[in-house]
């Protein structure tokens, strides 16, 4: 079977939820899956234009939390309706508190955050880059000082059948195991 290119998979893909401010201080937050790490302290997004990228371009600021299997129905409905309409953040029941670093929002339901000051906007072809200024995680998905991805259980997004997988386990050790090789 041959794909066309824009039917070609490229996986993994985040589920990411971004948070921010608007004019008026209200919560907004969009399930964008076109981002990635992209440097050391440094996230960036594939973005059309959004409420939130009408917000970020106010505030300057925005939040990412990681989604995850106990937040798929949140997660959700933060890609299937528009904040132009609708309180997504009332509407979908959540609890927020303002990023001690950022202004932007912290949602509470999400066990892991980072908090992000715009270093560059391109409005024509919606690449928005972030500088991550600090980062909040739960104490449940700590292990031994760090993040445990088994405790937090993100999600990815598969774009060949629309649905949400959970990240698997761990299948090799970085930087080690391919030096068998060398």
């Amino acid at each position: 079977m041959e794909l066309t290119g824009e039917n070609s998979v490229i996986t993994p893909e985040g589920v990411f939820i971004i948070g921010t401010y608007d004019e008026n201080g209200t919560p907004n937050a969009m399930n964008a899956a076109w981002g990635q790490q992209s440097g050391h302290g440094e996230i960036t997004f594939f973005l059309g234009k959004h409420k939130t990228t009408e917000n970020i371009k106010k505030t300057n600021a925005f939040t990412v939390a990681m989604a995850t299997k106990e937040t798929v129905l949140i997660s959700d409905y933060f890609g299937v309706e528009t904040g132009k309409n609708v309180n997504k953040i009332e509407k979908a029941g959540v609890h927020v508190h303002k990023s001690s670093h950022v202004n932007a929002p912290i949602i509470e339901e999400y066990p892991m955050t980072l908090e992000c000051e715009v270093k560059s906007w391109d409005d024509e072809a919606g690449v928005l880059v972030g500088r991550i200024v600090a980062s909040q995680v739960d104490d449940s998905i700590i292990t031994d000082g760090k993040v445990d991805l088994d405790k937090m259980q993100p999600i990815m997004y598969d774009a060949s059948t629309n649905t949400y997988r959970l990240i698997g386990p761990v299948v090799g050790k970085a930087f080690s195991d391919g030096l068998k090789l060398k």
